[in-house]
C-alpha cells in the first residue's frame, strides 16, 4: 500500500498539472488565428496533459483499492494509446484541414504543406 501523504500529494501534483495543461490548452485553441494552429495547440493536452490525469487516476486505484494486474494493464494500454493516437491524430487532422481547404492564417510560416514539392524531397526515400 501506499502512505496516504505520498499518494495524496501524487494524485494532487499529477492531476491538477494534467489539468492545467489540458485548460491552457483550451484557452490556446480560443486564440489560434486557424484550423492548423488550433490543432497544433491541443496536442500538449493529449500527449502530456491526459496521461498525467491518467496516472494520478490509476495512483487513486491503486492507493484506494491495491494492487491489481488487470488495472495495470488497462493503464498501461490506455497511456501508449494517449500517446500513439494523439501523433498520428494531430498529423492527420492537419493534413486533412490543409487539404480540405481550410484558409490558413496569412503570418503563417513556413507553411509546408502549401509549398509545392521538389522531387530531392523524395530521393532519399528510396
Amino acid at each position: 500500500m501506499i502512505p496516504d501523504t505520498l499518494a495524496a500529494v501524487l494524485v494532487g501534483i499529477f492531476g491538477i498539472t494534467g489539468s492545467l495543461l489540458v485548460f491552457f490548452s483550451v484557452i490556446a485553441m480560443f486564440r489560434a488565428k486557424d484550423a492548423l494552429a488550433r490543432i497544433s495547440v491541443f496536442s500538449p493536452a493529449t500527449g502530456l496533459g491526459m496521461p498525467l490525469i491518467l496516472a494520478a487516476a490509476y495512483i487513486y486505484t491503486l492507493w484506494q483499492d491495491g494492487f491489481s494486474l488487470m488495472r495495470l494493464l488497462m493503464a498501461l494500454v490506455a497511456f501508449v494509446s494517449l500517446l500513439l493516437v494523439s501523433s498520428v491524430a494531430s498529423n492527420t487532422l492537419s493534413r486533412a484541414t490543409f487539404m480540405g481547404g481550410s484558409p490558413v492564417w496569412r503570418k503563417t510560416h513556413p507553411n509546408r504543406l502549401a509549398e509545392p514539392r521538389h522531387p530531392e524531397d523524395d530521393a532519399g526515400l528510396d
